[in-house]
This record gives C-alpha cells, structure tokens and sequence, in this order.
C-alpha cells in the first residue's frame, strides 16, 4: 500500500471514529433501524412501506404550509436529539451492548463517512467541470434541472416525495438481498443480446 492510501485510510480511520463517538448516544436506535432497513424479518419491509404510507397520508390530510412542516420537522429532530440518548438506554438496555453489535456500528458509521466522501467527491467533479468544460456543465446541469422541473410538474410533489422515500428506504433492504444485481445483471444481458442483434444486421 503506497504512502497516499496509507493516509486516506488513516483519515477514514479518524473520521468514523469521530462519528462513532457523536452518536454513540444513538447507537441502540441506528441498529434497530438498521436491521428494519435491512429486512432481517419477512415483515419489516411491508411495516416500513405501511409507516412511510402513514406519515404521507397524514401529512396529505392536514395539508400544513412549507413554514408549518418546516418547524415541526426542526421541532421533532430538536425533540429527538434531546430525548433519544436519554432513553435508549433504559428502552433497549446498553447492557446488552456486545462485541458483534459494536462491529457493525463501526460499519455503519465507515459507510455514513464513506458516502459523505463520494458526495464531496462528486461535487468536486461537478466544479472541476464547470472550470474546464463551462459549456458542457451549463448544458448538463440546464437539462437535468428542466428534466427534474417537468417531472415535477406532471407528478404531484407530495407524492413524488412519498416514492423517492420510500426507494431509499427500502434501498438498503433492496440491496441487501441482491434484487438489485439481479435486475442489473438482467438488464445488462438484454443489451448486450441487443447489441449484438445490431452487429448481426449491420454486418
């Protein structure tokens, strides 16, 4: 390993055990949500679509204004901040705190860090783009935007949300399972099937 991946890892090394150590007071309620996500049970993907469908449900039928829904959402993270790493502890017991279940606290956290990197990273590519290929960003960035505000237009917004949230949470799950690399794995033989229909008929 050269001297430059010795330092990234070092520094991967310190950044999750910095948040390992700002959310420690979470850490009960982060393994209980990741085995939700995760569909450790048959039941736990239907009950987090039933929750997601609730909440949308209930948001749709009180209908609250942006400045509403917005100081209720800061209220109830303020509200879990607070009260969360009071009483997880008494609910799920630290006690029971074992070697394996610290492991993959450690593991979520690294992968919390790593895909705040690939975020970063992505919007340094985004800004290197910009420098060197002005018209090639502005081009990019003008047709996704217009792409987004079509979509927009012709879904409902509330519901546009309720399906992306209720992707990404069923992401991991989704993942975990290999769904995912099946329906890719599938989706990259029927075109390359395709493709090699058009070689036939052009040769």
């Amino acid at each position: 390993m050269s001297e430059g991946d010795n330092k990234s890892a070092n520094m991967l090394a310190q950044e999750t055990a910095q948040l390992e150590e700002q959310l420690q007071g979470w850490g009960e309620v982060i393994l209980a949500g990741d085995r939700v996500v995760r569909w450790e049970k048959p039941w736990f993907p239907g009950a987090l679509m039933g929750a997601t469908t609730v909440l949308f449900m209930l948001i749709y039928y009180l209908d609250p204004s942006v400045l509403t829904g917005l100081s209720c959402s800061v209220m109830l993270l303020c509200l879990a901040d607070y009260l969360v790493p009071t009483l997880a502890p008494r609910v799920f017991g630290s006690n029971k705190w074992t070697t394996e279940q610290q492991q993959r606290f450690h593991e979520i956290c690294g992968n919390l860090v790593k895909t705040q990197r690939r975020v970063v990273g992505w919007w340094k590519r985004l800004c290197a783009l910009k420098e060197e290929k002005p018209k090639m960003y502005f081009a990019s960035v003008i047709s996704s935007l217009l792409a987004v505000a079509w979509i927009g237009q012709q879904v409902h917004n509330l519901f546009l949300t309720y399906l992306i949230v209720s992707f990404l949470l069923l992401l991991p799950g989704l993942n975990q399972h290999g769904v995912i690399t099946k329906y890719a794995s599938m989706a990259k033989r029927e075109i390359n099937k395709l493709l090699k229909q058009k070689e036939k008929k052009n040769e």
